[in-house]
């Protein structure tokens, strides 16, 4: 279909070395779209642009989004490279194990800094670019599906999480009229190795007893019966970025399977 050809259109995607970045950045470039990688994982990074690189163009750029001043550059990175900015896909996250009450002060700032802080530095980045394109532009932040459902050991990353989907309702009403469409996704148990690290023993290998016992207690969750794959969460980020979705902005995107409602 014509709405979700994405043909001249430049995105940027973070978190693209693996899981749902990884799998966002070939729909998109399946798409038409040119991108520019990030991640800070190189290797990661030169894997994923094999794969872009057979369907359209894509370049990397190892970032840290820890680091504003990277940040930056990555939004700048797209602009010099092709001219422009279209999409801006802010996927790079981390989960932050622990109770409230026992997380340190630098597992606080690293949580803030890599799951919300990036996420307001790209946006504040790429707004100007987007500005100036006659189309407008398209961002989507990725959340969670933890924000709709309290877990104990993992506070700190819903609360992270949550602010991003806010963040996202307050720019989609500040850029609008602009064409900008801010957009957020909201993955539920998709087996990614984002999700499946509390199932590696410390060697690195997979417990598989408690992989599958994981696997249960979330399809146990889902009134389809199913747990999430990345290309799951990456039919709806490609919804998101191209035409198809032109009247939809300021909405919080459950990709789920049922696992929680929210009005």
């Amino acid at each position: 279909m014509k709405a979700y050809d994405l043909s001249g259109r430049v995105a940027v995607v973070t978190g693209a070395a693996s899981g749902i970045g990884q799998r966002s950045a070939e729909f998109l470039s399946a798409a038409g779209a040119r991108i520019v990688l990030a991640d800070i994982d190189a290797e990661g990074l030169e894997v994923t642009a094999g794969r872009v690189n057979q369907t359209s163009a894509g370049v990397t750029q190892v970032t840290d989004v820890t680091d504003r001043s990277a940040v930056e550059a990555l939004i700048q990175r797209a602009v010099d490279e092709y001219g422009q900015l279209d999409i801006l896909c802010n996927i790079a996250g981390a989960m932050s194990p622990g109770t409230i009450e026992e997380i340190t002060d630098d597992q606080l700032e690293k949580a803030l800094s890599l799951n919300l802080r990036s996420v307001i530095w790209g946006c504040r980045a790429a707004i100007p670019a987007m500005k100036g394109n006659e189309t407008g532009g398209s961002i989507i932040n990725v959340s969670s599906g933890a924000i709709d459902s309290p877990t104990p050991g993992i506070g700190l990353y819903a609360i992270t999480k949550a602010a991003v989907a806010m963040l996202t309702k307050t720019l989609a009403t500040e850029v609008g009229p602009y064409g900008i469409r801010v957009n957020a996704l909201c993955p539920g148990a998709t087996m990614t190795k984002f999700t499946t690290w509390r199932m590696h023993r410390e060697d690195g290998t997979l417990d598989r007893e408690a992989y599958d016992q994981f696997v249960e207690r979330m399809r146990a969750r889902s009134p389809l019966g199913e747990v999430g794959e990345a290309e799951d969460q990456a039919h709806i980020l490609l919804h998101l970025a191209s035409d198809a979705a032109r009247w939809t902005t300021g909405t919080i995107m459950r990709a789920n399977g049922g696992q929680t409602f929210s009005w």
